[in-house]
């Protein structure tokens, strides 16, 4: 780190929301944290189970108490503390399906106690995206459907749900990701929308999660043409429609390192700030390295600092709303917690309530005799970070304590006719890969069932199917309770 300029380095620290590999602190990390690190996020990698990931939670916070803790655990699709084995919660479209606002307000409350048992001060949750756009790539089912009032109503839920068990939330993707066509990670999306629909509909939930308490806002790599030509992200009217809203809170980007901002991730972060972002996101570590992007991302920020480029002062005040934050977040410590295993259970019984409702089923599912499971889903899912093997799980368990055996999965061509068949899809457009699979498949085997992952708007025209609104453990187990029996 420059040495010439140890006050400015402070401050580009106290901006920078840090990553690291592995399950052991990095000397560099330690030193940076010791060094005013505005906030620290882990991944998946870092936290296999949830005893290391309290681990290093204690380890952070004795280093700076004040630091913030941060995770992606949105339930559902995408789970960092249950990335092994699925996330326990069905995931926001889940909730959506069932729009009964206790059960979202419980299931946020049990999510938010398992990140305080743990130790996590944040969630990067929720998604308050409307997802107006049924084949958007990237958000789907981690919204809770296609309706302003019902994302508000639902996102407000688990905002207060968290904060009641124990964890602050982060809702994201400002001004909304849910009419795009584009991944922010891998391209830059535009969001085709006038101000006045932006207000109506985009802006919506988030005005409310505001309202209802929500401590900070991450801001999406989305262009809306009618207020500039970069992304919200690096552009200053994100911010300033923020404060005009009420919003005090820190301002925390997306990750710097994604495709829609290009690859240089020091411009990125002085873009960031002169945005009025306050928590830079730089990246996973196993997209880039970790100790490199801190190193680049503070270097950049001195050297605009040194230079006038950015403001000392605007450094500085974003750092000071990080440590508010952060001093929140060590009040909230102090409250009791639960233990590990009863957070956990608290958390997978909520998620079985809401998994089991949120089932849209035509037809007949309930298969007999041996079972064989073909996975047309793509392969890699990047918001989530891998695809789950739950459903795999989850069928093979419950059919083999009925005496059914092994549920292996096979590809499409390879059906076995002596077996009955379960089809998972995603997002089954009829002129993509995965849509004409399916109809290949079922067209041969009009008796297989269809399960369903994505949202409702997207399911496929089959006589027997199974909507089940994500891919997390609630999800796979509740489709096997219904087809397997």
């Amino acid at each position: 780190m420059p040495s010439t300029h140890p006050l400015l380095t402070r401050a580009a620290r106290g901006v920078l929301l840090g990553s690291f590999p592995g399950t052991t602190l990095p000397d560099w990390l330690v030193e940076a944290v010791r060094g005013g690190l505005g906030g620290v996020v882990l991944f998946g990698e870092n936290v296999p189970d949830l005893v290391t990931a309290r681990r290093l939670c204690q380890e952070l916070h004795a280093l700076s108490p004040e630091l913030v803790v941060m995770i992606d655990e949105e339930g559902g699709d995408v789970t960092r503390l249950q990335a092994a084995e699925g996330s326990g919660l069905p995931g926001n479209a889940a909730l959506g399906a069932v729009d009964d606002v206790d059960l979202t307000l419980r299931a946020g409350r049990a999510l938010g106690a398992l990140l305080h048992a743990v130790g996590i001060d944040v969630d990067l949750g929720p998604c308050l995206d409307v997802a107006s756009e049924p084949w958007n790539p990237v958000v789907g089912s981690r919204s809770f459907g296609p309706d302003a009032e019902l994302v508000a109503r639902h996102g407000v839920a688990t905002v207060r749900g968290l904060a009641a068990g124990g964890a602050g939330a982060c809702g994201k993707h400002y001004p909304g990701h849910g009419a795009t066509l584009v991944d922010s990670h891998v391209g830059l999306p535009v969001l085709h929308v006038d101000l006045e629909l932006l207000q109506q509909r985009d802006l919506l939930p988030f005005r409310a999660a505001v309202a209802a308490g929500m401590e900070s806002v991450m801001t999406a790599h989305v262009v809306v043409p009618g207020l500039g030509e970069r992304p919200a992200s690096l552009s200053r009217w994100s911010s300033v429609l923020l404060r005009r809203s009420g919003f005090a809170g820190p301002v925390v980007t997306d990750a710097l390192g994604m495709k829609a901002v290009g690859d240089d991730l020091g411009e990125a972060a002085v873009a960031a700030v002169r945005a009025g972002a306050d928590l830079l996101c730089l990246d996973a570590p196993h997209q880039r390295d970790a100790e490199d992007m801190l190193h680049r991302s503070t270097e950049a920020l001195v050297a605009a600092a040194a230079a006038g480029v950015v403001e000392v002062e605007a450094l500085r005040r974003s750092a000071m709303r990080n440590r508010a934050l952060g001093a929140r977040c060590a009040l909230r410590r102090e409250r009791p917690r639960l233990e590990l295993d009863r957070a956990r259970q608290q958390l997978a019984e909520v998620g079985a309530e809401a998994a089991d409702r949120s089932l849209d089923v035509r037809g007949e599912v309930r298969t007999s005799g041996p079972l064989q499971l073909v996975d047309l889903r793509p392969t890699q899912n990047l918001a989530a970070g891998r695809t789950t093997s739950a459903f795999t799980a989850a069928l093979t368990g419950r059919a083999q304590a009925s005496g059914r055996g092994e549920v292996p999965t096979v590809p499409a061509t390879d059906v076995d006719p002596g077996r009955a068949v379960v089809v998972l899809v995603r997002e089954p457009h009829p002129e993509r890969p995965e849509g004409r699979a399916l109809a290949e498949l079922v067209g041969r085997r009009p008796d297989a069932v269809v399960v369903h992952t994505g949202v409702a708007a997207t399911a496929p025209d089959v006589p027997h199917r199974v909507l089940c609104h994500g891919v997390g453990r609630a999800n796979a187990e509740a489709v096997s309770r219904r087809v397997v029996g």
